[in-house]
């Protein structure tokens, strides 16, 4: 190349992005709106997390409770692809809260709690509820000291 500047067009346009079609159909995963919610517990751990829904955004989504540890995980692993069969089946959240009340799951993964169907005035009130309303802070590091 010579010492002259080289640009081209392709590096100083605007890049257009666009959502490509296809993919899994599924709620909206937030909303600052009120959530329905119920939760979801196992024998080993106990409440494991929450499945939340909300009409007004169309959202629903799994909240899991921090100190049910890798069971929370885990169960969130089986109720996210189960809030997607109900979306691609054309199906309210509050409707899909209103079904997996009637016992679905069970095991590990946890069973919905018949009777919890409650109403928090947020995602971050049922954080809250769920425990994981802490900021997360790294691991304190090790005071060393002076010889």
């Amino acid at each position: 190349m010579s010492g002259q500047d080289w640009t081209s067009p392709r590096l100083s346009e605007d890049m257009e992005l666009s959502v490509a079609p296809g993919g899994p159909v599924r709620y909206a995963r937030t909303t600052d709106k009120a959530v329905e919610y119920v939760a979801v517990a196992n024998e080993e751990s106990g409440v494991l997390g929450y499945l939340w829904a909300c009409d007004a955004d169309d959202a629903a989504g799994w909240q899991d409770r921090p100190a049910a540890g890798r069971d929370a995980s885990n169960a969130g692993g089986f109720w996210i692809p189960k809030l997607r069969e109900f979306k691609a089946r054309g199906v309210s959240p509050s409707q899909m809260l209103a079904e997996l009340a009637q016992g679905a799951g069970g095991g590990r993964i946890g069973q919905v709690v018949p009777g919890s169907r409650a109403l928090a005035s947020g995602l971050a009130a049922l954080k809250e509820i769920a425990g994981d309303d802490k900021p997360k802070q790294p691991p304190a590091s090790p005071v060393t000291r002076g010889r």
